[in-house]
């Protein structure tokens, strides 16, 4: 498993944020469309009905909010409790222009890096853009995933992978 930009890729399962374990919320991007999972959402959107995918409230880095990270884990130790991570939206857009919003969890506790956040978003983006770009971009994203041992790249690494999937 390895976590590039907003992408958890686990073998050859890709999931925007953090996968989900058990019953909690995460989304999931298959050839055959988004899948919602959790037991609080729910559903199926095939790639032709999807026209936009986005991310919003992804925690991007900063000082601030590493150090706000710091003190809320240092205040969560102290109490005892408080354990849950944090989420962000992955909001649908369909041909009609009705939206649907889903919950995933964020892989970072700080969040993520300016650049792979920006370069995940036009990511996103690319995968509404026919099905020829969609499957070979989610091939060559989860071809890498069940080739690639060791867990998650350095940043580098991370955006250059993210700009070869970008760039198609």
């Amino acid at each position: 498993m390895a976590m590039v930009g907003l992408f958890w890729i686990a073998e050859g399962d890709v999931y925007v944020g953090a996968k989900p374990a058990g019953l909690a919320p995460g989304v999931r991007l298959t050839p055959e469309g988004v899948l919602a999972l959790g037991d609080r959402q729910s559903g199926m959107w095939p790639w032709e009905d999807v026209h936009a995918l986005a991310v919003e409230h992804a925690p991007v880095k900063s000082l601030k909010r590493h150090v706000g990270a710091a003190f809320d884990m240092a205040l969560t130790l102290g109490l005892g409790g408080g354990d849950e991570a944090p989420t962000m939206t992955v909001r649908i857009t369909d041909a009609a222009d009705a939206t649907t919003d889903l919950t995933a969890y964020t892989a970072p506790a700080v969040g993520y890096s300016r650049t792979e956040h920006d370069l995940s978003c036009a990511l996103l983006a690319r995968l509404t853009e026919g099905a020829g770009t969609l499957l070979t971009t989610l091939a060559a994203m989860s071809d890498w995933g069940r080739t690639h041992e060791g867990g998650t790249p350095r940043a580098a690494e991370r955006e250059g992978l993210l700009r070869e999937w970008v760039d198609g």
